[in-house]
């Protein structure tokens, strides 16, 4: 019960961020992370307002999105978020937003080209597209799954839809969606002044290995 209230908290105040860097309106997007040793995730609810979002508010579901502790209904993404808990035991965290630069690449149906050394950094390289999936069951969560499996990406844009990411824990799902909508919109200003070109394969694996295993404290 400890682990659920810290991460009430946690996964509450990861919401702030997304308003924070603009990634989402009204009350769209959603951040979970799965509850530590059980079959268990925290999500927000459907359809409240982020001024709204304590707490309180989270709601508690099993990996596959039946609602175990809450006063409200689950995110309408919760089974996507619960597919992607039950098959990549590595992820702890799941956030979706509709930020606009992203987004405008999923509506494209567009790879993001590694371009830049930011990208090597935290998505080793393209940042992919997911196939088009309806909301309301597991489909999404089947495609995010399939996607991530086949790359090094933290992030997917899931085709007319929006981006997805993932992460060892929720904070690093949430860094992942705003990294990923800083260098969406720097290679769409990049594309407006002529052909970006790509980092080689060898850097791109050398940028990857440095940030991911010696860069920071």
């Amino acid at each position: 019960m400890s682990a659920v209230s810290d991460l009430r908290r946690t996964v509450a105040d990861l919401h702030r961020e997304l308003t924070r860097y603009e990634l989402v309106i009204w009350t769209a997007g959603n951040v979970s992370a799965r509850v530590p040793d059980q079959d268990l995730m925290v999500i927000k609810p459907s359809g409240v307002s982020y001024d709204e979002l304590g707490p309180e508010a989270m709601v508690v579901t099993d990996l596959h999105g039946t609602l175990v502790e809450g006063e409200m209904a689950p995110s309408s993404d919760t089974a996507a978020h619960a597919y992607v808990y039950r098959h990549m035991p590595e992820v702890n965290g799941v956030v979706h937003t509709h930020s606009p630069y992203a987004t405008a690449w999923a509506a494209r149906g567009e790879p993001i080209p590694c371009v830049l050394t930011m990208i090597a950094d935290e998505f080793g390289g393209d940042i992919p597209v997911g196939p088009f999936a309806l909301i309301g069951d597991d489909s999404i969560g089947h495609g995010i799954v399939e996607t991530l499996r086949a790359s090094r990406s933290k992030a997917v844009l899931m085709r007319n839809h929006g981006p997805f990411t993932v992460g060892k824990d929720a904070r690093s799902a949430v860094k992942a969606a705003v990294m990923l909508e800083d260098v969406a919109r720097t290679v769409h200003f990049a594309h407006q002044l002529g052909k970006p070109e790509p980092i080689e394969q060898h850097h791109i694996d050398s940028l990857y290995s440095r940030y991911q295993n010696v860069y920071g404290q």
